[in-house]
């Protein structure tokens, strides 16, 4: 009965991909209109989505601002009130940037893909081994990329691109300006990952940064400082 009903209305992966196939669609129209952009033009995308987020969160970020300094001249009752309402606005202010990142993810995850286009053909010194760049994310690496924004399980065989995948939400996130981890296993994919897709997140003018083992304080804040920050599960553990 289960096989039956499979047949008939689908599989709820085959359901949930669905779903997203119009966001597909939408994200290779802009990829067609980024096209006809200069390399400039399209690198000031960046700065458009960033405005776009701060015009949103301004004037609740204004309010926090305002009103933390008073935290330090109340006690108890007063304290305790304006404590939470400070958490209620650090909650609007996420709610209305998680929102409009939702809103901007179809011309962000094109303006990835048209930076891979762009590259494809040049060379880069990677880990010491000279790479040529040949990826442009196809649909179903795009659909990884917004099912995993959506704070879900990407599951993808080796092979299959998880390594750029992954750069789709994280230049989305990144221009939020909270600053964005990626947790690999070791060092050497950290390290390899960090220059080599760093190259689209460099391309639209995002730092890249990376932790390893033996780096020294000093080091560690400024590869945190980073819009975009590699690492593995050990480091970023230990740090936090």
């Amino acid at each position: 009965m289960i096989g039956v009903l499979k047949k008939l209305f689908g599989s709820k992966h085959e359901k949930d991909v669905k779903a997203l196939q119009p966001m597909v669609a939408e994200i290779n129209t802009y990829f067609e209109q980024y096209q006809q952009l200069s390399d400039d033009e399209l690198r000031a995308k960046t700065t458009e989505f960033r405005e776009r987020i701060h015009d949103a969160v301004k004037e609740v970020e204004a309010e926090i601002e305002s009103l933390k300094p008073q935290l330090a001249n109340l006690e108890g009752e007063e304290r305790e009130a304006l404590a939470t309402k400070l958490e209620e606005l650090e909650k609007g202010r996420y709610d209305l940037t998680t929102e409009t990142l939702e809103e901007i993810l179809p011309e962000a995850f094109a303006a990835v893909k048209d930076a891979c286009r762009r590259l494809v053909g040049q060379k880069f010194e990677i880990m010491g081994n000279t790479l040529v760049w040949d990826m442009v994310p196809f649909d179903v690496q795009l659909i990884g990329g917004i099912v995993l924004h959506q704070g879900k399980i990407s599951e993808m065989a080796t092979g299959e691109g998880k390594t750029l995948v992954a750069t789709l939400p994280m230049y989305l996130n990144a221009l939020a300006g909270r600053g964005v981890h990626l947790v690999t296993v070791n060092d050497y994919l950290a390290l390899r990952d960090s220059q080599w897709m760093g190259k689209i997140f460099e391309f639209h003018g995002l730092k890249v940064g990376c932790i390893l083992q033996n780096q020294e304080p000093q080091q560690r804040r400024v590869q945190y400082a980073a819009d975009i920050t590699y690492g593995t599960n050990n480091e970023f553990g230990f740090d936090y």
